[in-house]
């Protein structure tokens, strides 16, 4: 009994990533070219003027326990930062930052959701999502979305998957793992069900916001009658290059603010000194950065559309934002090459991975086992060696 992890832990599955990720890591050993296009982050470095605000912020001895909720500065940018680009007004009171949009998630989570209660979550989802509202004792609810649906929930769905159990939706807008972006008007059909339900909360996540397609970024929160009903969840991440920094926030009603202040007061405290001062230069500072890398993104974006819509037996959508290509695959189940049998995307990820080595992530992790997710956040060259490579490895099965 006295090596007995607890219920809570048992609940949970192991990253799905991780049989992937040692797997990948052993042929490297062995001096095999992995092409990795299983990383969700930028392979671009922070901007200058971003590290040089955290080096100043050094020399300066930023270096104490900040406040729990950020220090005020930050939370002043963030406050600006939505008011200039989202065209939403909050107080740096209504602003709490994190060690990463991650734990922002899983604050809002916890704070939020009792044991029962039910949280709505568009599959395909990013891994996490359900496995923190299991660790909250909550239970998921999927609605699934598929690719003939260009992986967006309809109103329909929504008010199908309601109850007087669910407590909220999770909405990820651009998409991790599919790059969907969910215009005004969608999210318009959206609200118009939510407002019929009046117990759901909108935990909104994008961290993704600038890496869009598409032109325009809505967000539920621009919807003022909804706007005390949702949870902004982002952060420096995706946008600023900056996913080692470990700077997220929410934007939120000031209960729930203070909510996640009293949860993070206990288990973390305030994030790291010197990553604050850094975001905060990077929500403050030049923006040219940030529309550099998009154009890069949109580039490597249509490159890997192209050449995936070239393989047959992948059946492809146009992604409108994120760094994410997420082909359906299902065509290949059954299929083998030699004793090697295809029954599921991660049988296919793997085959890619030690036939055609090339790192991707099955879709089953998703909570949509017919596809498969692709990152483009690379090169130009490794995005064509590595569709080659993937071209070439699927024509063996037969």
């Amino acid at each position: 009994m006295g090596t007995q992890l607890s219920e809570r832990l048992n609940r949970l599955s192991p990253s799905a990533t991780l049989a992937m990720s040692q797997r990948s890591s052993e042929l490297k050993a062995q001096g095999i070219d992995i092409i990795n296009m299983s990383v969700g982050e930028p392979d671009f470095n922070t901007p200058d003027h971003i590290k040089e605000a955290a080096i100043q912020a050094v020399r300066d001895n930023w270096s104490r326990y900040s406040p729990v909720p950020g220090y005020p500065g930050l939370r002043q940018a963030i406050v600006e930062k939505l008011k200039r680009e989202n065209g939403v007004d909050y107080t740096p009171a209504q602003i709490l930052c994190s060690n990463g949009a991650k734990q922002s998630v899983c604050n809002a989570i916890m704070a939020l959701v009792n044991e029962g209660d039910e949280v709505i979550i568009p599959a395909p989802y990013w891994v996490s999502y359900p496995q923190m509202v299991l660790l909250a004792d909550g239970k998921p609810v999927t609605i699934e979305a598929g690719i003939e649906q260009d992986f967006k929930i309809t109103p329909e769905q929504l008010e199908a998957a309601i109850t007087p159990r669910t407590r909220a939706l999770i909405l990820c807008s651009p998409s991790n793992p599919t790059g969907a972006v969910y215009s005004r008007k969608e999210l318009e059909g959206l609200k118009d069900v939510l407002l019929r339900h009046e117990q759901v909360m909108v935990l909104a996540d994008e961290i993704y916001e600038h890496i869009n397609y598409i032109g325009e970024h809505a967000s539920m929160a621009q919807f003022p009658e909804l706007k005390d009903r949702v949870v902004i969840i982002n952060g420096v991440s995706k946008a600023y290059a900056m996913t080692g920094w470990r700077i997220g926030f929410i934007a939120a009603p000031e209960w729930v603010v203070k909510g996640c202040n009293k949860l993070q007061g206990q288990y973390t405290s305030g994030p790291c000194s010197v990553s604050q001062k850094a975001a905060e230069a990077a929500f403050s500072g030049p923006q040219e950065c940030v529309e550099e890398m998009r154009l890069a993104f949109e580039r490597r974006k249509n490159l890997i559309v192209k050449l995936a819509r070239e393989i047959p037996g992948l059946e492809v959508n146009e992604p409108q934002g994120a760094f994410y290509l997420f082909p359906k695959c299902s065509s290949f189940f059954g299929k083998r090459d030699g004793d090697r049998v295809i029954n599921s995307s991660s049988d296919l990820a793997m085959y890619l991975l030690e036939v055609g080595h090339v790192a991707t992530v099955g879709g089953d992790a998703f909570g949509s086992p017919e596809c498969f997710r692709m990152s483009y956040a690379t090169s130009d060259e490794n995005i064509v060696e590595a569709l080659r490579r993937i071209k070439e490895t699927l024509a063996r099965l037969k």
